[in-house]
């Protein structure tokens, strides 16, 4: 019983200092449900697997919009060098 409790109060200080970084929660969601089941099915650690999931899936969710905000940047910046310029004359 004991290691229960030490187990849900590690869940809710990760979710607790993930949430108070950001205000939204991409990916905590989908990962707290996807680690939920995994901790169950792995040995009854549900709520440790959702607080692992829910830091991960934040992670994950970071990573991505990154990704986008860099391709996104690269191909405005591509556009951009040809915006005001005439083609040569032939």
């Amino acid at each position: 019983m004991k290691w229960n409790l030490m187990a849900t109060g590690l869940a809710l200080a990760l979710m607790s200092g993930v949430m108070s970084s950001t205000a939204n929660a991409d990916g905590c969601l989908k990962g707290a449900a996807v680690g939920g089941v995994a901790g169950h099915v792995a040995g009854h650690h549900g709520v440790l697997g959702a607080g692992a999931g829910c830091v991960i899936g934040h992670h994950e969710a970071n990573k991505h919009a990154r990704q986008q905000a860099t391709q996104n940047q690269g191909s405005s910046s591509s556009a951009a060098s040809n915006n005001g310029q005439s083609e040569p004359a032939r």
